[in-house]
């Protein structure tokens, strides 16, 4: 269910809290800064008076050079002050921007990977740029212009009031025409108009993305007419949606004028209704309606807001979305490190290793994977998992890794529920590869290292070695520094496997997990691979799944899986 504007306006209004102070003085900038323009026009005003030889208030001085000067003053300081108010709303703006990606990043990193399977992943881009982008709109010209054009409606309300209280309930009504009610019922119109445009941009950004990526493949087929048709369309819907928010724009902008022009002179037929009356004198009716004409700047630029505010608050209701997401598997933190007695205490038992699966079921969704299965995984030995696609091979690794939580029994280490075991050294004792390499646009050292934090180039070296990518790796022109390329598509898909390989050999985890790791190389280079998993089996514990027997010639013990069962 979508939540209200006011609802996202005050999510996002509550992360300004460390920033307060500037936006307090950003608030007095701009109201000290609205109040020299429009009294700028009405000193003029006053001026006017004093060459009329009519008294004007005391506010006024009433010599010309003085008038004259306190002109000069406010056009100064008018400058000035919308100067700082701007620079403090846009410091506020971008630094709440910051804040916000580190708290979108943090937030995907909580949701990564059980929540983000299956994503659109341009849609998730287009959060991450444009919509906390457009937050910008919201932090640098929403908050302190709404706080403004309350605080200088008030104190003009209260100036105009002074000459008659009917001119001042009047010049009430017209802020409150022009700062709410046409914002209000725009706003309403365009709420969902807003939403539409953000979410076809997104999905728009997906079909790009695909199309870059598969465009070998859209040439190779002859698809590329048809892509491009669909682009077009995609395009036209996108140009459909924002012609929509232009014309409500447009609405907008009309609604404001009226207004202005029809509260404008319904002051001076007031005023001048009440000089026949004999309550207001001439210093009134030209003062007053001077000050309703020039005081409509704080109201109109909130009223323009809601031109832009539909598509800010549509960001917004994405970027809260995400944050406000709750994770399918929560971290944990606060545990108590593994002791050696609980190792101890597991051989004890009778079981030949530390780690286990014990009566465990896991779906996605309502399709069953896995239906109570045992497993013991033997400590410092390789342990093959053989079966068909769709098994459930590489899903027993992700509950190893705990990407995913079981939904009945238990994934154990050292005989203690890897729910029970901080997250983030559970990560550390193991390391995963894969059946596709992600490799970052960055050099292949760089790659290689990814694996461990601050390592040296000679353990890149050793760690490239044991996966049989060395020797390749220095015929490039610039060996390790070379670049990758974008998701490594200067590679092949042997090379990005044994480069995965090497991250993993180079985390120096206890607790190797391979998925498929030698699916696309050729024999000699799997046995050189498989020979190095057998070197380092005195060290690590592997489980090795593949589908091919001769792969599994290492372990020394393999299961068969079948129909979501191990046999």
């Amino acid at each position: 269910m979508r939540r209200s504007g006011i609802r996202i306006m005050g999510k996002l209004i509550g992360l300004v809290g460390p920033l307060l102070p500037v936006m307090l003085a950003a608030v007095a900038m701009g109201v000290a800064g609205y109040l020299c323009a429009i009294f700028l026009t009405i000193t003029a005003s006053a001026g006017i008076l004093e060459v009329l030889g009519i008294t004007s208030p005391w506010i006024f001085p009433k010599s010309l050079s003085r008038i004259f000067l306190m002109l000069i003053v406010m056009a100064v300081l008018r400058g000035v002050l919308h100067y700082v108010e701007q620079d403090c709303n846009h410091f506020i703006a971008f630094k709440l921007l910051a804040i916000i990606r580190h708290k979108v990043f943090a937030a995907l990193r909580s949701l990564c990977p059980a929540k983000l399977e299956g994503k659109d992943r341009g849609n998730l881009i287009s959060v991450i740029t444009s919509d906390i982008e457009l937050l910008e709109v919201f932090y640098a010209h929403t908050i302190s212009p709404v706080a403004i054009a309350v605080i200088t409606s008030i104190l003009m309300v209260g100036f105009i009031g002074s000459f008659h209280p009917f001119c001042g309930l009047l010049a009430l009504c017209g802020y409150l025409a022009v700062g709410m009610a046409v914002p209000l019922w725009n706003s309403g119109r365009g709420k969902k108009a807003g939403m539409e445009y953000r979410e076809k941009f997104g999905e728009m950004n997906s079909f790009i993305l695909d199309s870059l990526r598969g465009l070998k493949e859209t040439i190779q087929y002859g698809q590329g007419g048809k892509r491009l048709e669909e682009l077009e369309q995609s395009s036209d819907e996108l140009a459909d949606r924002q012609g929509r928010l232009k014309k409500l724009e447009g609405d907008q902008t009309a609604a404001t004028g009226a207004c202005i022009t029809l509260f404008s002179f319904a002051m001076l037929f007031l005023t001048l209704w009440l000089q026949r009356q004999g309550s207001l004198g001439t210093e009134g009716v030209l003062l007053t309606t001077v000050s309703m004409m020039g005081s409509f700047g704080p109201v109109t630029a909130l009223s323009s807001l809601s031109n832009n505010l539909n598509q800010t608050l549509a960001c917004g209701e994405r970027v809260l979305a995400i944050l406000e997401e709750t994770p399918q598997v929560e971290e944990v933190t606060g545990q108590k490190p593994l002791t050696e007695d609980e190792k101890k205490s597991v051989i004890a038992a009778g079981l030949s290793g530390s780690t286990a699966l014990r009566q465990v079921n896991f779906s996605y969704g309502d399709e069953m994977i896995l239906k109570d299965v045992n497993m013991v995984v033997p400590e410092h030995k390789i342990l093959g998992i053989h079966g068909r696609s769709g098994s459930g091979k590489s899903t027993i690794l992700k509950l190893l890794m705990r990407f995913w939580d079981v939904q009945k029994g238990e994934v154990t280490i050292a005989g203690r529920d890897v729910r029970r075991i901080n997250t983030s050294k559970l990560r550390k004792m193991e390391s995963f590869v894969t059946q596709e390499t992600v490799l970052f646009h960055n050099s292949i050292a760089e790659n290689i290292a990814v694996g461990k934090l601050g390592a040296s180039r000679e353990e890149i070296i050793e760690a490239a070695k044991k996966a049989s990518i060395h020797d390749f790796i220095v015929t490039l022109p610039k060996g390790y520094d070379t670049l990758v390329g974008e998701l490594g598509d200067a590679l092949s898909g042997g090379e990005r496997q044994r480069i995965g390989l090497a991250r993993a050999f180079l985390h120096e985890a206890p607790f190797l997990l391979l998925d498929e790791p030698t699916s696309n190389l050729d024999s000699l280079n799997e046995g050189i691979i498989l020979k190095s998993l057998k070197e380092e089996q005195e060290n690590r514990t592997v489980v090795l799944v593949s589908h091919r027997r001769s792969t599994l010639n290492i372990a020394d013990e393999v299961f068969e899986m079948d129909g979501g069962r191990v046999s």
